[in-house]
């Protein structure tokens, strides 16, 4: 079974009895920060789709490429990270710091359980800050304490909103709005890498990504929409997209030649990094 945390051993101030989006995708990767109710929800999603957990392998993948194009090619040293999840893999602080040992990220998350996390980061790396916020209200963000001490909005920056948006359950602001807020903020030269649960709209995909989606929003995490291309596309308006443009995130510029079939589950989260002009 995935996860090998106590539930006993939850601090006081996390809420066992619901399912935290974080936990879940730590869950999903296989990772130790989760409790009982958090397996509850991918042992539901397996149950539809048995390769599901291929969702959470192929994002973190994804942002691990993405923060690697950031850092070496366009010569951006300062990362705001939105939704940063638990660090069972590498992060993107990791990524960008390799390449770049003077990179900043910011992380923002309202969890508990990354806040603590967080907390513990700072402590060990004077380059990555941490702020608790709502990553779904820009204003706030883009106002934030933290992020305008440590984040230049006179240079241009990378933005992340990765494995993020389809978890917004709000009706208004839509996430093109709040995506559109964020990007009128932004410098010209900055870039924004995007990561979505997608409905492929094909015969062979749709079916799963939508019996997915149906037992995302009916488990303890009630959310995880799956939007098609069309849609995904309107997150991105008024950026330059990066080729090859946006894809499944399998398909983002790949370590090496594919010697295996994708799982079907791959076909349904796709990704893609836009510049500002």
């Amino acid at each position: 079974m995935p996860g090998t945390s106590s539930d006993a051993a939850a601090p006081v101030y996390i809420d066992t009895t619901k399912a935290s989006i974080a936990r879940v995708y730590d869950a999903f990767l296989n990772g130790k920060d989760n409790y009982e109710i958090d397996r509850e929800v991918l042992r539901r999603v397996q149950q539809v789709a048995p390769e599901a957990a291929t969702l959470a392998v192929d994002n973190r993948s994804f942002l691990i490429r993405a923060t690697r194009f950031v850092a070496s090619q366009t010569g951006i040293n300062q990362f705001l990270d939105c939704g940063s999840g638990l660090p069972t893999a590498e992060n993107t602080h990791q990524v960008a710091q390799r390449i770049n040992p003077d990179a900043r990220v910011v992380y923002v998350d309202n969890d508990p359980v990354v806040l603590a996390h967080g907390r513990a980061l700072l402590e060990e790396n004077d380059q990555t800050h941490f702020s608790a916020a709502d990553i779904f209200n820009p204003r706030e963000i883009l106002n934030d304490e933290v992020v305008r001490k440590h984040i230049d909005f006179d240079e241009p920056m990378a933005l992340f909103q990765l494995g993020t948006l389809h978890h917004y359950n709000g009706e208004s602001p839509t996430t093109a709005e709040i995506m559109a807020e964020y990007i009128e903020a932004l410098p010209s030269g900055s870039y924004v890498a995007i990561s979505h649960f997608l409905d492929p709209e094909t015969e062979e995909h749709s079916a799963i990504a939508r019996r997915m989606e149906h037992t995302f929003l009916h488990s303890p995490m009630g959310s995880g929409k799956f939007a098609t291309m069309g849609e995904l596309h309107e997150l991105f308006n008024g950026l330059e997209l990066v080729e090859p443009g946006l894809a499944i995130c399998a398909d983002w510029w790949p370590d090496g030649p594919r010697l295996k079939e994708l799982d079907s589950v791959s076909y349904c989260i796709a990704g893609a990094v836009g510049r500002k002009p």
